[in-house]
């Protein structure tokens, strides 16, 4: 803030809160700040409801809440304007606050100009703390039994929906605070759908059943992929399967700090291509992990960004050819000073059921 001479920031997105202040909150429709000086002690401002909560936080600074019936945006330039009188210019994360909140904000701060600090953030969380690696490897085995807790209900007749439930029953009875996304269990022509939704339809004998999730444990997130054959399967299922698992491990190879990004990208790529299957592979390789499960860098095949020593990202090459096959296969994995570790444990040579 010092460098870019902004006297304050306030931030919104309650991930890069936590981050900062240790106080996790999922504020709704209600709002939720940290106000932060280049020169003063920071605020944490809440819904009147959290307030104690907030004061009873790792936050050792000044809280401030608001009813219904205020205008937060109000209390928030009282106290702002009480630590900088006329901030002539403030940071704010310019991709997440809404165009109606940054007019009501900016309405009370009429000479300032504005500059986005969200570059900043994203350099600041991209390398992990020792203690924050502890907890996402914990995040990753969690993840692992996930998987084994799924793949346990695989049986003729079970829905999607059915796998679903019961892996979140069970991660919430080993005290998961939540998964990191909705959880996805796809089988026959859906897994053909890189994103599909789990839904009624039945699993099958010479079906694939893709599992595709993570979960929450200390306020990180994990995020992992599965996939496994119910019975016999076709030749070019398993010719896909081999694909996408020869593409996994040869991108993970690459993986040193100092290496571009881009590289890990293309040593996944283009075995896919070379098989026959670029077209069916339409998303990036991965993307970065931690407090939250889809953070910077994407690790893309034009991304020149080096890789960082203690950066953790995903690699989960996918192939998804429409009425035949969708196969994904992903790890956590962590930049170590002599190259990598995989945070996420789980078997990956084809799996029959």
């Amino acid at each position: 803030m010092q460098q870019e001479g902004a006297e304050a920031a306030f931030l919104t997105n309650p991930e890069n809160i936590a981050y900062l202040t240790g106080y996790h909150s999922n504020p709704h429709e209600r709002v939720l700040g940290l106000a932060i000086f280049s020169e003063h002690a920071p605020f944490l401002f809440t819904p009147g409801l959290e307030v104690e909560d907030a004061k009873a936080s790792d936050f050792n600074y000044d809280v401030y809440g608001y009813s219904d019936t205020e205008d937060p945006f109000e209390i928030i330039a009282r106290e702002i304007k009480a630590r900088v009188k006329n901030p002539a210019r403030i940071a704010i994360e310019k991709s997440h606050m809404s165009v109606d909140r940054f007019e009501q904000f900016s309405s009370k701060f009429s000479s300032a100009s504005y500059l986005s600090i969200e570059n900043k953030l994203q350099m600041i969380r991209l390398t992990k703390t020792p203690e924050e690696l502890k907890i996402l490897k914990e995040a990753a085995l969690l993840a692992d039994e996930a998987v084994k807790i799924g793949i346990a209900e695989i049986a003729e007749g079970v829905t999607e929906q059915d796998i679903v439930a019961k892996i979140e029953y069970e991660m919430k009875r080993r005290g998961v605070s939540g998964m990191s996304f909705e959880t996805m269990v796809l089988t026959g022509k859906n897994g053909a759908l890189p994103h599909g939704t789990p839904g009624g339809t039945k699993i099958k004998k010479g079906d694939l059943v893709l599992f595709d999730l993570g979960v929450v444990h200390k306020g990180y997130s994990s995020d992992t992929t599965r996939t496994v054959a119910f019975g016999e399967i076709s030749d070019e299922q398993k010719r896909i399967y081999e694909t996408v698992l020869k593409a996994q491990l040869a991108a993970i190879d690459q993986v040193k700090a100092g290496v571009p990004a881009k590289e890990i990208d293309l040593a996944a790529r283009n075995i896919i291509r070379e098989a026959g299957y670029g077209e069916y592979f339409p998303h990036r390789l991965g993307h970065g992990l931690g407090a939250s499960v889809h953070e910077f860098p994407s690790i893309t095949e034009t991304n020149e960004m080096p890789l960082a020593e203690n950066m953790v990202f995903t690699i989960e090459p996918g192939i998804y050819v429409p009425g035949v096959a969708g196969v994904r296969i992903e790890d956590d994995i962590v930049v170590t000073e002599s190259g990598y570790d995989i945070l996420t444990e789980f078997p990956k040579d084809l799996l029959y059921v």
